[in-house]
């Protein structure tokens, strides 16, 4: 693991946005696709913004989210909306989207369908991953039912995640898929989540999920 710090949450957001492009490119050299996954949530905003304007063959980029709250697209608390809205536009608007969830079926039903999808674009090309306090990442949360299977070197590459304290269902890649990405890049701001990053360092992914993708992955930090 490599730690990058950057003097402000700005700056961070033009490097990483530069290294994605660099990579994606890389992959586009040697690949007839590149795969692109990324979180929501309101953390890489601003990287998105920067990174939708680079000059890419971006109908050979695959986009897909690390995980999905099982709401339609449009909805406030979607992830494929904000990242149709500051990533799939300006020059990138022409990627393929792959999402997660399906409207009007149960989360269950549409895994084997997803699936299908992810199936051949793996391993993935670019990785990035969000981290909560609770060190918890994509859908995969602490003390959630089914955890355990999520985290195993053999999982399915989707799991439904439900805990107590999400208002929905979500779906989520799962550990051996996000930590199979050829290049896995994590973006945290703060003190307490830098502190949190530390502590799950010396837990067990049980306790703390970020911990099962770690190896080889470039976290990206600013205050």
């Amino acid at each position: 693991m490599n730690i990058q710090e950057y003097a402000d949450r700005d700056m961070l957001a033009i490097d990483v946005a530069n290294v994605l492009a660099g990579e994606l490119e890389s992959a586009l050299l040697h690949h007839d696709i590149a795969s692109l996954v990324v979180p929501g949530g309101t953390t890489p905003g601003p990287m998105f913004d920067v990174l939708c304007a680079a000059d890419l063959e971006w109908d050979r980029v695959r986009v897909l989210p690390t995980d999905e709250r099982c709401v339609p697209g449009d909805h406030e608390r979607s992830n494929e909306r904000l990242i149709r809205e500051r990533l799939l536009t300006n020059r990138a608007a022409v990627a393929q989207y792959f999402p997660l969830y399906v409207p009007g079926k149960d989360p269950e039903d549409v895994l084997p369908e997803i699936e299908s999808l992810i199936t051949p674009i793996r391993p993935l090309s670019v990785l990035v991953l969000g981290m909560g306090e609770d060190m918890h990442t994509a859908s995969l949360f602490p003390g959630m039912d089914g955890l355990e299977a999520a985290l195993d070197s053999h999982a399915r590459p989707l799991a439904v995640a439900r805990t107590e304290v999400q208002p929905e269902a979500r779906i989520t890649l799962t550990a051996p898929v996000l930590d199979g990405a050829l290049s896995k890049h994590l973006i945290i701001f703060g003190s307490a989540k830098r502190d949190a990053l530390e502590r799950a360092m010396s837990l067990p992914p049980e306790e703390a999920p970020i911990a099962a993708v770690l190896s080889g992955m470039t976290v990206h930090w600013a205050e």
